[in-house]
């Protein structure tokens, strides 16, 4: 650090210009003075973000699934109203130690505080981190659902799909169903201004109940769209999804083709009443932001633009 050219020390009104002469005859010895405070200091602050950020953790628990690899893969970045700090961000199996990511917080830069010196506090989640949670639940087979209830119980009978699959209350008359829905891929996340789209892929296989057994008859392949909201409860990010559209087909069966013409109306119904609601409880719930312990999110909003969303907020 060189401060001679730059420190200017001149004293105006009053007896000034008698003080000026000490001034100017001691200036080197102020000079290196002050170098000497700055640079200790400097080293000093320095040392204590040293020592911070390495006792900061490394993971961030969810639960026996799920963990977020908070890592540092950057240095920290300074501004002259800021510090920024890239973490890789992904959630990783618990109880795993991760490889080094490619992907982090900070593949988008963070937004100025629009105006507002009251947001202290930027978060940015590229979509790669939602996508990474929602392959390990479909990977731990937590992505599926046994209905066994719905809000009308006749649509679980076979004689509630007598004119959907008319073999069906042939074969089975009078039987109570179960329809086992799972997911056959990941869900895909796309985060793009102003909204947050998913796509699953799923089976939902009719089962028929037995006197002693259960009974695969079919298997209906389903690609439904949903939107989604986020937003900030206390530390944690929580959601919710609706039903946009979804198309079907019949992937195998044992009792004869589908009434094409009738399927969506059942079919939206278990989704929209059994589904989406089942979905929506995990969403409930949240997943942790990398928020540094002592630090409460408070005053938050939602800002979505191409493959990230932001979270300006102040903390306490």
């Amino acid at each position: 650090m060189y401060m001679e050219e730059d420190l200017d020390i001149t004293l105006n009104g009053g007896s000034s210009w008698f003080y000026q002469g000490f001034i100017d005859a001691f200036s080197n010895h102020i000079r290196s003075s002050l170098e000497n405070a700055i640079m200790n200091k400097i080293v000093e602050g320095a040392s204590k973000l040293d020592l911070f950020l390495g006792g900061l953790p490394k993971e961030i628990y969810v639960d026996r699934v799920a963990t977020m690899n908070v890592t540092f893969i950057n240095d920290p970045r300074f501004s002259s109203s800021s510090v920024e700090f890239d973490i890789d961000g992904l959630f990783i199996p618990s109880n795993k130690t991760a490889p080094q990511s490619d992907m982090h917080f900070g593949d988008t830069k963070l937004a100025p505080p629009l105006g507002s010196s009251s947001n202290m506090l930027w978060i940015s989640l590229d979509e790669d981190v939602f996508n990474s949670v929602s392959s390990l639940y479909f990977k731990a087979g937590l992505l599926q659902h046994m209905v066994d209830k719905v809000p009308d119980q006749f649509l679980l009978n076979t004689a509630g799909w007598r004119f959907l699959i008319p073999r069906l209350y042939h074969k089975y008359p009078n039987k109570d169903m179960l329809l086992n829905i799972s997911a056959i891929s990941p869900p895909s996340v796309r985060i793009n201004v102003g909204r947050i789209d998913t796509t699953m892929d799923l089976d939902v296989i009719v089962i028929v109940l037995g006197s002693d057994d259960i009974v695969p008859v079919a298997c209906i392949s389903l690609s439904i769209s949903v939107s989604g909201r986020a937003s900030v409860s206390g530390n944690n990010l929580v959601g919710n999804v609706e039903l946009n559209y979804f198309s079907f087909d019949l992937k195998w069966s044992d009792i004869g083709k589908l009434h094409t013409g009738i399927v969506p109306s059942p079919t939206r119904i278990v989704l929209k009443t059994l589904f989406m609601p089942y979905v929506n409880s995990y969403l409930g719930h949240g997943f942790p932001l990398p928020i540094i312990k002592g630090f409460v999110i408070r005053d938050s909003y939602i800002l979505t633009s191409y493959s990230s969303i932001m979270f300006p907020s102040s903390n306490q």
